[in-house]
C-alpha cells in the first residue's frame, strides 16, 4: 500500500469518527428534555423552607489581620484551619473559638489551606507555586514558629487549591494556574500523576470551586452561576442562577453542598451566601442578608463532616459558625 493511499484511508478514518462524534452529540441533547428543577416540580416536589432560627450565626472566630482565603474543616468537627493573607495558619477549636496554632508561612500570599484525614497535618499553597506541609506535633523553632515539614514543588504558576486523599495522610492533589492537576506523594515529596488538559464544563469563565458530591458534581464560577453536572455522562444537570437586574453579576467564590445534597451553599463576592434548594433551584435563604452576617466578600465556605454546622470565612478577616438550630434538622 503506498503513501498516498495510507494519507487517504487516514483522512476518511478522522472523518468517520469526526462525524460520529457529532452524531452522538446531537443524540445527548436530544436526550436532554429537562433539567432536574423541571422535572422536580412536573412530580410536585415542594420548596426546602427556613425560619428565622434555622441557621444561624453561633460564633465568629477572630484573630486574623488580612482577609481570609481559605478554610478546611477536620473529620472530627472539632477544629478549623484558615489561611489568611495576613500571612499566617490559624488551627482553632470550633466548640471554644480558642486558637490552637498560628503558623508563620513561608510566603504570605497564600490561597489555600487543607487538612488532612487524621487532622496530625495542615497543608496550604499559594502564589510561591509550592505546597507547604506542617506537622501539628512538630516541635517550633527558637523563635516558636512551626517549621514547615515537607514542600512540594513541581507547579508553573500559583496553587490554587490542594486536598488531602481521603483517609490517607500521605497523598495530596494540587491545583494550579499552571492549568495542572499533580497527585503527590508526601512521603517523598515527588508527583505521582500529573493530570492536564480540557474539558467543556458549561461556563463561560474561571471555574474557581468544585465540590464532588456522589454521581454528581457541582462547579461555582466567575460567571456567576453554579452547576450541577452527572460524572457518568458529563451531562449538565441544573444552572443556579440569581437574577441582579442591572448590577453586576457577584462571582461565586465558592460552594458546598450538605449532607443529602438538597442544599447548596454558595459563597459570592458581594458578601452574599445564597442557600440553594438544588431540586427546584431556589434560594431558601441568604446568610448575607440576615444578622451577623460579613461585612465583605466571602472567599470560602465548608460544611463540618456531619452536615450540622457550615463555616464561612471572608475579607473582613473573620470566619463565622452557623448551626442548624430550631426545628431544623441536618439534609
Amino acid at each position: 500500500m503506498s503513501v498516498a493511499e495510507l494519507k487517504e484511508r487516514h483522512a476518511a478514518a478522522i472523518e468517520a469518527v469526526n462525524d460520529l462524534r457529532e452524531r452522538l452529540k446531537q443524540r445527548r441533547q436530544q436526550l436532554l428534555d429537562a433539567d432536574v428543577a423541571g422535572y422536580a416540580r412536573s412530580l410536585g416536589r415542594s420548596q426546602v423552607t427556613f425560619g428565622p432560627t434555622d441557621l444561624v450565626c453561633c460564633r465568629t472566630l477572630q484573630g486574623h489581620t488580612g482577609k481570609v482565603y481559605s478554610l478546611d474543616w477536620t473529620p472530627e468537627r472539632d477544629r478549623i484551619v484558615s489561611a489568611s493573607q495576613d500571612g499566617r495558619l490559624i488551627v482553632w477549636n470550633a466548640q471554644t473559638s480558642q486558637k490552637t496554632h498560628a503558623i508563620k508561612l513561608p510566603c504570605a500570599w497564600v490561597m489555600t489551606c487543607a487538612f488532612s484525614p487524621t487532622g496530625q497535618s495542615v497543608a496550604c499553597g499559594g502564589l510561591d507555586g509550592m505546597c507547604s506541609i506542617f506537622n501539628l506535633n512538630s516541635a517550633t523553632d527558637r523563635d516558636g514558629n512551626l517549621p514547615v515539614s515537607v514542600t512540594l514543588n513541581g507547579h508553573k504558576g500559583y496553587v490554587s487549591c490542594c486536598q488531602y486523599v481521603p483517609d490517607e495522610d500521605i497523598h495530596i492533589i494540587t491545583s494550579s494556574g499552571d492549568q495542572t492537576c499533580v497527585l503527590w506523594d508526601i512521603t517523598t515529596g515527588l508527583r505521582t500523576t500529573v493530570f492536564g488538559g480540557e474539558f467543556q464544563s458549561g461556563h463561560t469563565a474561571d471555574v474557581l470551586r468544585y465540590f464532588s458530591y456522589g454521581n454528581r458534581f457541582g462547579t461555582g464560577s466567575d460567571d456567576g452561576t453554579c452547576r450541577l453536572f452527572d460524572i457518568r455522562n458529563g451531562h449538565q444537570l441544573q444552572v443556579y442562577y440569581q437574577q441582579h437586574g442591572d448590577k453586576e453579576v457577584p462571582l461565586v467564590t465558592s460552594i458546598a453542598f450538605s449532607i443529602s445534597g438538597r442544599l447548596l451553599f454558595a459563597g459570592y463576592s458581594n458578601g452574599d451566601c445564597y442557600v440553594w434548594d438544588t431540586l427546584l433551584a431556589r434560594v431558601v435563604l441568604n446568610l448575607g442578608s440576615v444578622k451577623n452576617s460579613h461585612e465583605n466578600r466571602i472567599s470560602c465556605l465548608g460544611l463540618s463532616a456531619d452536615g450540622s454546622s457550615l463555616c464561612t470565612g471572608s475579607w473582613d478577616t473573620n470566619l463565622k459558625i452557623w448551626a442548624f438550630g430550631g426545628h431544623r434538622k441536618v439534609i
